[in-house]
Protein backbone atom coordinates (compact mmCIF):
# COMPACT_ATOMS: atom_id res chain seq x y z
CA UNK A 1 0.00 0.00 0.00
CA UNK A 2 2.99 2.47 0.96
CA UNK A 3 4.17 1.96 -2.85
CA UNK A 4 0.75 2.50 -4.06
CA UNK A 5 0.42 5.81 -2.25
CA UNK A 6 4.41 6.97 -3.25
CA UNK A 7 3.21 6.27 -6.48
CA UNK A 8 0.31 8.49 -5.72
CA UNK A 9 2.09 11.60 -4.80
CA UNK A 10 4.90 11.20 -7.85
CA UNK A 11 1.85 11.06 -10.57
CA UNK A 12 0.24 13.93 -8.80
CA UNK A 13 3.28 16.29 -8.72
CA UNK A 14 4.29 15.28 -12.22
CA UNK A 15 0.85 16.35 -13.82
CA UNK A 16 1.12 19.43 -11.06
CA UNK A 17 4.50 20.21 -13.23
CA UNK A 18 2.93 19.80 -16.22
CA UNK A 19 -0.07 21.99 -15.78
CA UNK A 20 2.57 24.67 -14.73
CA UNK A 21 4.78 24.62 -17.43
CA UNK A 22 2.02 24.24 -20.11
CA UNK A 23 0.06 27.42 -18.06
CA UNK A 24 3.88 29.72 -18.32
CA UNK A 25 3.94 28.36 -22.03
CA UNK A 26 0.87 29.39 -23.28
CA UNK A 27 0.97 32.76 -21.19
CA UNK A 28 4.45 33.40 -22.81
CA UNK A 29 4.22 32.00 -26.65
CA UNK A 30 3.95 35.83 -27.84
CA UNK A 31 7.04 37.29 -25.97
CA UNK A 32 10.60 38.04 -27.21
CA UNK A 33 12.82 35.45 -27.82
CA UNK A 34 16.42 37.38 -27.59
CA UNK A 35 19.83 36.16 -27.56
CA UNK A 36 22.11 36.05 -24.92
CA UNK A 37 23.83 39.58 -24.16
CA UNK A 38 27.34 39.39 -22.65
CA UNK A 39 28.07 41.96 -19.99
CA UNK A 40 30.11 44.85 -21.91
CA UNK A 41 30.87 46.77 -18.45
CA UNK A 42 32.03 45.72 -15.35
CA UNK A 43 32.02 48.09 -12.39
CA UNK A 44 35.20 48.21 -10.11
CA UNK A 45 33.45 48.24 -6.23
CA UNK A 46 36.86 47.29 -4.80
CA UNK A 47 38.30 50.67 -5.64
CA UNK A 48 35.53 52.53 -4.72
CA UNK A 49 36.37 55.11 -2.35
CA UNK A 50 34.42 56.90 0.23
CA UNK A 51 35.15 60.60 -0.43
CA UNK A 52 32.17 59.45 -3.31
CA UNK A 53 28.77 57.87 -3.18
CA UNK A 54 28.58 55.25 -6.36
CA UNK A 55 25.91 52.86 -7.92
CA UNK A 56 26.06 50.06 -10.39
CA UNK A 57 23.28 48.10 -12.02
CA UNK A 58 24.22 44.30 -12.24
CA UNK A 59 20.52 43.36 -14.06
CA UNK A 60 17.05 43.52 -13.50
CA UNK A 61 16.56 45.05 -9.74
CA UNK A 62 20.27 44.12 -8.75
CA UNK A 63 22.02 47.67 -7.68
CA UNK A 64 25.23 47.37 -5.86
CA UNK A 65 25.59 50.72 -4.23
CA UNK A 66 28.34 52.36 -1.59
CA UNK A 67 27.17 55.72 0.35
CA UNK A 68 30.56 56.49 2.69
CA UNK A 69 31.56 53.29 4.02
CA UNK A 70 28.38 51.34 3.59
CA UNK A 71 28.07 48.93 0.82
CA UNK A 72 24.58 47.76 -0.10
CA UNK A 73 22.70 45.87 -2.52
CA UNK A 74 19.28 45.74 -3.77
CA UNK A 75 16.96 42.49 -4.68
CA UNK A 76 20.26 40.51 -5.19
CA UNK A 77 19.45 37.76 -8.58
CA UNK A 78 22.30 36.34 -10.78
CA UNK A 79 21.05 32.47 -10.95
CA UNK A 80 20.69 32.22 -14.86
CA UNK A 81 16.78 31.31 -14.77
CA UNK A 82 14.04 32.21 -12.07
CA UNK A 83 10.93 30.56 -11.24
CA UNK A 84 8.69 27.86 -9.77
CA UNK A 85 10.92 25.53 -8.60
CA UNK A 86 9.79 21.38 -8.83
CA UNK A 87 12.68 19.46 -7.92
CA UNK A 88 15.21 19.82 -10.54
CA UNK A 89 12.53 21.79 -12.87
CA UNK A 90 12.61 25.27 -12.96
CA UNK A 91 9.45 26.82 -14.59
CA UNK A 92 9.73 30.44 -15.53
CA UNK A 93 12.18 32.92 -17.38
CA UNK A 94 15.86 32.44 -18.17
CA UNK A 95 18.09 35.15 -18.21
CA UNK A 96 19.30 36.50 -21.56
CA UNK A 97 21.94 39.16 -20.10
CA UNK A 98 24.65 38.18 -18.00
CA UNK A 99 25.31 40.14 -15.01
CA UNK A 100 27.42 42.96 -14.30
CA UNK A 101 29.56 41.15 -12.20
CA UNK A 102 30.06 37.96 -10.66
CA UNK A 103 29.34 37.08 -7.29
CA UNK A 104 33.06 36.36 -6.63
CA UNK A 105 33.83 39.39 -7.48
CA UNK A 106 31.54 41.47 -5.81
CA UNK A 107 32.65 42.88 -2.19
CA UNK A 108 30.33 41.40 1.00
CA UNK A 109 27.64 43.90 0.92
CA UNK A 110 26.67 45.22 4.46
CA UNK A 111 23.26 46.33 4.15
CA UNK A 112 20.73 43.98 1.34
CA UNK A 113 17.21 45.09 0.63
CA UNK A 114 14.43 43.33 -0.22
CA UNK A 115 11.46 44.82 -1.76
CA UNK A 116 9.24 42.09 -2.25
CA UNK A 117 8.71 38.50 -2.58
CA UNK A 118 8.51 37.91 -6.49
CA UNK A 119 10.31 35.30 -7.80
CA UNK A 120 12.77 37.35 -10.03
CA UNK A 121 13.59 39.79 -6.94
CA UNK A 122 13.61 37.42 -4.16
CA UNK A 123 16.03 34.53 -5.32
CA UNK A 124 16.68 32.06 -2.74
CA UNK A 125 20.00 30.52 -4.49
CA UNK A 126 21.53 34.45 -4.68
CA UNK A 127 20.90 35.06 -1.46
CA UNK A 128 22.27 32.32 -0.22
CA UNK A 129 25.53 33.51 -2.01
CA UNK A 130 25.73 37.02 -1.07
CA UNK A 131 24.38 37.05 2.00
CA UNK A 132 27.45 36.60 5.55
CA UNK A 133 26.58 36.28 9.12
CA UNK A 134 27.31 39.70 9.55
CA UNK A 135 24.77 41.63 6.70
CA UNK A 136 21.64 43.08 7.68
CA UNK A 137 18.49 42.33 5.59
CA UNK A 138 15.87 45.07 5.65
CA UNK A 139 12.44 42.98 4.04
CA UNK A 140 9.17 44.38 4.29
CA UNK A 141 6.40 43.10 6.14
CA UNK A 142 6.04 39.29 6.41
CA UNK A 143 9.05 38.04 4.51
CA UNK A 144 11.15 37.95 6.90
CA UNK A 145 10.96 34.13 7.29
CA UNK A 146 12.07 33.40 4.06
CA UNK A 147 15.16 35.44 4.87
CA UNK A 148 15.72 33.35 7.64
CA UNK A 149 15.95 29.91 5.19
CA UNK A 150 19.39 31.32 4.60
CA UNK A 151 20.14 34.18 7.07
CA UNK A 152 21.30 33.69 10.46
CA UNK A 153 22.23 37.23 11.01
CA UNK A 154 19.80 40.53 11.52
CA UNK A 155 16.44 41.04 9.63
CA UNK A 156 14.59 43.70 9.80
CA UNK A 157 11.29 43.83 9.00
CA UNK A 158 9.46 47.11 7.73
CA UNK A 159 5.38 48.38 6.90
CA UNK A 160 5.13 50.90 4.48
CA UNK A 161 6.19 54.30 6.32
CA UNK A 162 8.47 52.61 8.99
CA UNK A 163 12.28 53.39 8.95
CA UNK A 164 15.01 52.18 10.93
CA UNK A 165 18.59 53.87 11.68
CA UNK A 166 21.14 50.68 11.20
CA UNK A 167 24.24 50.38 13.65
CA UNK A 168 26.26 51.80 10.41
CA UNK A 169 24.60 55.49 10.54
CA UNK A 170 22.47 54.51 8.00
CA UNK A 171 18.78 54.96 8.06
CA UNK A 172 16.19 53.19 5.51
CA UNK A 173 12.31 54.02 4.77
CA UNK A 174 10.08 51.64 3.60
CA UNK A 175 8.39 53.88 0.97
CA UNK A 176 4.46 52.83 -0.31
CA UNK A 177 3.95 51.76 -4.27
CA UNK A 178 1.73 49.93 -6.51
CA UNK A 179 2.15 46.24 -6.49
CA UNK A 180 2.02 43.17 -4.71
CA UNK A 181 3.67 40.77 -2.94
CA UNK A 182 2.29 37.66 -3.62
CA UNK A 183 5.20 34.73 -3.92
CA UNK A 184 2.74 32.22 -4.51
CA UNK A 185 -1.42 32.21 -5.36
CA UNK A 186 -1.75 30.93 -1.42
CA UNK A 187 0.36 33.60 0.16
CA UNK A 188 -1.77 36.58 1.27
CA UNK A 189 0.70 38.29 4.51
CA UNK A 190 3.53 39.07 2.22
CA UNK A 191 4.30 43.35 1.82
CA UNK A 192 5.94 44.70 -1.03
CA UNK A 193 7.92 48.43 -0.90
CA UNK A 194 10.20 50.46 -2.19
CA UNK A 195 13.16 52.15 0.21
CA UNK A 196 14.79 55.50 0.11
CA UNK A 197 18.41 54.64 1.87
CA UNK A 198 20.16 58.11 3.45
CA UNK A 199 23.66 58.53 4.95
CA UNK A 200 25.36 61.39 5.95
CA UNK A 201 23.40 63.75 3.69
CA UNK A 202 23.45 61.30 0.42
CA UNK A 203 20.14 60.01 -0.41
CA UNK A 204 19.05 56.97 -3.29
CA UNK A 205 15.39 55.97 -3.64
CA UNK A 206 14.77 52.29 -4.79
CA UNK A 207 11.05 52.04 -6.14
CA UNK A 208 11.24 48.42 -6.37
CA UNK A 209 8.64 47.12 -8.42
CA UNK A 210 5.85 49.61 -9.34
CA UNK A 211 3.19 50.74 -11.38
CA UNK A 212 2.28 54.68 -12.13
CA UNK A 213 1.75 56.55 -8.59
CA UNK A 214 1.33 60.04 -8.12
CA UNK A 215 2.69 60.28 -4.14
CA UNK A 216 6.78 60.45 -4.76
CA UNK A 217 6.65 64.33 -4.18
CA UNK A 218 6.27 63.39 -0.31
CA UNK A 219 10.18 62.22 -0.72
CA UNK A 220 11.17 65.80 -0.97
CA UNK A 221 10.51 66.54 2.69
CA UNK A 222 13.56 64.46 3.32
CA UNK A 223 15.68 66.46 1.09
CA UNK A 224 17.58 66.34 -1.75
CA UNK A 225 17.63 62.75 -3.48
CA UNK A 226 20.93 61.60 -5.77
CA UNK A 227 19.44 59.08 -7.49
CA UNK A 228 16.27 57.60 -8.11
CA UNK A 229 16.27 53.89 -9.24
CA UNK A 230 12.98 53.26 -10.62
CA UNK A 231 11.27 50.56 -12.59
CA UNK A 232 11.10 50.66 -16.67
CA UNK A 233 10.10 47.60 -18.17
CA UNK A 234 7.34 44.75 -18.23
CA UNK A 235 3.95 47.16 -19.01
CA UNK A 236 2.86 45.19 -22.19
CA UNK A 237 0.18 44.14 -22.54
CA UNK A 238 -1.66 46.79 -21.16
CA UNK A 239 -3.62 45.01 -17.96
CA UNK A 240 0.46 44.68 -16.84
CA UNK A 241 0.30 47.96 -15.69
CA UNK A 242 -2.09 47.52 -12.98
CA UNK A 243 1.47 46.24 -11.42
CA UNK A 244 3.95 47.65 -13.74
CA UNK A 245 4.61 51.20 -15.30
CA UNK A 246 5.78 52.73 -18.60
CA UNK A 247 8.82 54.21 -19.21
CA UNK A 248 6.90 57.52 -19.64
CA UNK A 249 5.16 57.10 -16.25
CA UNK A 250 8.77 55.99 -14.87
CA UNK A 251 9.98 59.35 -16.00
CA UNK A 252 7.03 61.48 -14.77
CA UNK A 253 7.35 59.56 -10.83
CA UNK A 254 11.21 60.27 -11.55
CA UNK A 255 10.58 64.35 -11.65
CA UNK A 256 8.09 63.86 -8.89
CA UNK A 257 10.76 62.59 -6.79
CA UNK A 258 12.78 65.65 -7.50
CA UNK A 259 15.78 63.77 -7.73
CA UNK A 260 18.79 64.50 -9.38
CA UNK A 261 20.03 61.58 -11.38
CA UNK A 262 17.55 58.03 -13.09
CA UNK A 263 18.65 54.66 -12.86
CA UNK A 264 16.57 52.78 -14.88
CA UNK A 265 15.90 49.36 -13.51
CA UNK A 266 13.53 45.92 -14.16
CA UNK A 267 14.23 46.00 -17.93
CA UNK A 268 17.31 44.35 -20.19
CA UNK A 269 17.41 41.31 -17.81
CA UNK A 270 14.88 38.23 -18.21
CA UNK A 271 11.60 38.48 -20.37
CA UNK A 272 8.54 39.33 -18.01
CA UNK A 273 6.11 40.68 -21.10
CA UNK A 274 5.68 41.48 -24.64
CA UNK A 275 7.34 44.94 -25.40
CA UNK A 276 10.39 44.30 -27.58
CA UNK A 277 13.44 43.99 -25.14
CA UNK A 278 15.49 47.43 -26.11
CA UNK A 279 12.32 49.86 -26.08
CA UNK A 280 11.99 50.41 -22.54
CA UNK A 281 15.26 52.62 -22.60
CA UNK A 282 14.33 54.12 -26.43
CA UNK A 283 11.34 55.15 -24.49
CA UNK A 284 12.00 56.28 -21.32
CA UNK A 285 14.71 58.68 -23.38
CA UNK A 286 12.21 60.08 -25.51
CA UNK A 287 10.68 60.98 -22.60
CA UNK A 288 13.55 62.67 -21.06
CA UNK A 289 13.68 64.77 -24.11
CA UNK A 290 16.34 67.10 -23.70
CA UNK A 291 17.19 66.46 -20.21
CA UNK A 292 17.60 62.47 -20.88
CA UNK A 293 21.33 63.25 -19.69
CA UNK A 294 19.45 62.86 -16.30
CA UNK A 295 19.15 58.91 -17.11
CA UNK A 296 23.07 58.38 -15.69
CA UNK A 297 23.03 54.32 -16.49
CA UNK A 298 22.23 52.63 -19.40
CA UNK A 299 24.03 49.40 -19.63
CA UNK A 300 24.73 46.83 -17.27
CA UNK A 301 27.67 46.89 -15.54
CA UNK A 302 27.79 50.69 -15.61
CA UNK A 303 28.77 52.56 -12.63
CA UNK A 304 27.92 56.17 -11.27
CA UNK A 305 29.96 58.32 -9.02
CA UNK A 306 28.17 61.58 -7.22
CA UNK A 307 29.00 63.38 -4.21
CA UNK A 308 27.04 63.93 -1.05
CA UNK A 309 25.34 66.97 0.22
CA UNK A 310 28.14 67.06 3.11
CA UNK A 311 31.10 66.04 0.30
Amino acid sequence: MIWKALLLIVLVVMALALWVYWQYKRMTKSFPRPEFRPAKQRPSPREWGTSECHISWLGHSTLLCSLGNVLFMTDPVFSPKVGVRLGPLIIGPRRYSEPGLALSDIPTPDVVLMSHAHLDHFDIPSLRKVLHSEAIVVTPKGTGRLVRRVHSGKICELSVGESVRLENGMTVESVPVRHWGNRFPWNRSYGYCGYLVEKDGARIFFAGDTAHVTHFADLRKHGTIDVACIPIGAYAPETFQGAHCTPEQAWDMFLQTGAKFLVPIHWGTFVLSQEPIDEPLHRLEQAAGSERRRIVIRQIGEEFAFASERS
